[in-house]
Order: structure tokens, then C-alpha cells, then sequence
């Protein structure tokens, strides 16, 4: 066993000290504002019920790519969290640790990526079922996306799907709107989207005007039904 001087003590203790504070990078605040229930979802993070006006932190660690949080919708569980939802459904578990069943509305995100920055976005390449806000509350950053329209109800025909609307991507699987071969651009289905919901990502190339950005170590706030 190797010992330790207690005065060397603090020499040793500083730099765990250092790595607890920040193993958490960003704590995700999710609001329910919606008139109804729904069964909030984050990967990494799992899953809970959230009744109108509920809220559940959701703490990431740095580094985490790939993450997203979203609402279901139409879910029932059992008292072992299983069972299934209508939208979003993540393999019929109520903590999910895989993505969700199309059509749900993604608040995605990156920490701590190139220049220690966060990229985050609101995604409908998923399609839609519940009108979103994804914006920073800390570190001097103010900006981010919001998508309050109600898709659902304007959503052309052949994309309707139960409790929301599917990007066309989910319905034709064609490289034109799921840009397999990296080639594509925006179409009418994808305009149809954007229009309502500006700042959101339409289709999978839609970075432009869709991707947001705040200083590492910055908290976040997203709200179902804003």
C-alpha cells in the first residue's frame, strides 16, 4: 500500500476535487407547459412522467455527443416501467436508454465539442408531436431555438401519423429527403416544416440556420409546449 504524507494531502486532493466539479458539464431543466401529460425522455438520462407543469433535471456529463431529450406522448406504463407510447416510444421502457420512434420533436446536443464549445439544436428530421423551446440559462448565453407551432395540425396528409407528423424521410425513405448519399437539399415537404418552425432543423442538411452554440459548461432549459 502506498502512503500518503498528509502534507503532500492537498497536492492529491486538488486535481479529484477538480474532476468531480466538472464531470458534470450541463444540467437540462425540462418543463412540461403542456395542457397534458407526457412522459419526458433523455438519452443519456432515461426517463419520467412529467404532468402539466411538472419539471425534471436531467445532469450530462462533458464530452457527451449524440445526446437528446423529447417528449412522448399516449404512454402507459406498468409498475415495472413497461409498457409503450404513442409517440416517441424508446422500446417500451419508461427509462429510455435508446432514441425514439418517429414521429417526435429532438432537442439535441453536443458538449464540450471543437473550441470547448456546446452545439445544440431542435431537430423535426424526426418529424413532430410536441412544440418545443431548447435555450441556454447560463453563461452569458442567450440564444437558441424555438419551435412553438402546431405542426401537427397543419401536416399534410401523407405524412400525418397518430398524435403527430412524420418528416418525409420516415415515410418514403428516399435519398431526396433522408440525404443518404450527402447530396441532398430542401424540398417541399421540407419547406412545409420550416416554415412553421424556422430556426429548426427541416431536413438532415439544414445546418445553416438550425445549429446553436454556447460556451462549454453551460445549463439549459427545454420546454414541451412553450
Amino acid at each position: 500500500m502506498v502512503m500518503i504524507s498528509p502534507t503532500l494531502l492537498p497536492l492529491f486532493l486538488f486535481p479529484l476535487l477538480l474532476l468531480i466539479s466538472f464531470s458534470t458539464a450541463a444540467t437540462f431543466t425540462v418543463i412540461n407547459q403542456c395542457s397534458y401529460t407526457v412522459w419526458a425522455a433523455a438519452v443519456p438520462g432515461g426517463g419520467r412522467q412529467l404532468n402539466s407543469g411538472e419539471t425534471w433535471d436531467v445532469n450530462v456529463n462533458a464530452g457527451t455527443t449524440g445526446g437528446r431529450i423529447w417528449a412522448r406522448t399516449g404512454c402507459s406504463f406498468d409498475g415495472n416501467g413497461n409498457g409503450q407510447c404513442q409517440t416517441g416510444d424508446c422500446g417500451g421502457k419508461l427509462a429510455c436508454t435508446a432514441y425514439g420512434v418517429p414521429p417526435n420533436t429532438l432537442a439535441e446536443f453536443g458538449l464540450n465539442q471543437f473550441n470547448n464549445l456546446d452545439f445544440f439544436d431542435i431537430s423535426q428530421v424526426d418529424g413532430f408531436n410536441v412544440p418545443m423551446n431548447f435555450l441556454p440559462t447560463s453563461g452569458g448565453c442567450s440564444k437558441g431555438p424555438h419551435c412553438s407551432a402546431d405542426v401537427t395540425s397543419q401536416c399534410p396528409s401523407e405524412l400525418k401519423a397518430p398524435g403527430g407528423c412524420n418528416n418525409p424521410c420516415t415515410v418514403f425513405k428516399t435519398d431526396e429527403y433522408c440525404c443518404n448519399s450527402g447530396s441532398c437539399g430542401p424540398t417541399n415537404y421540407s419547406m412545409f416544416f420550416k416554415n412553421l418552425c424556422p430556426e429548426a432543423y427541416s431536413y438532415p442538411k439544414d445546418d445553416a440556420t438550425s445549429t446553436f452554440t454556447c460556451p462549454g459548461g453551460t445549463n439549459y432549459q427545454v420546454v414541451f409546449c412553450p
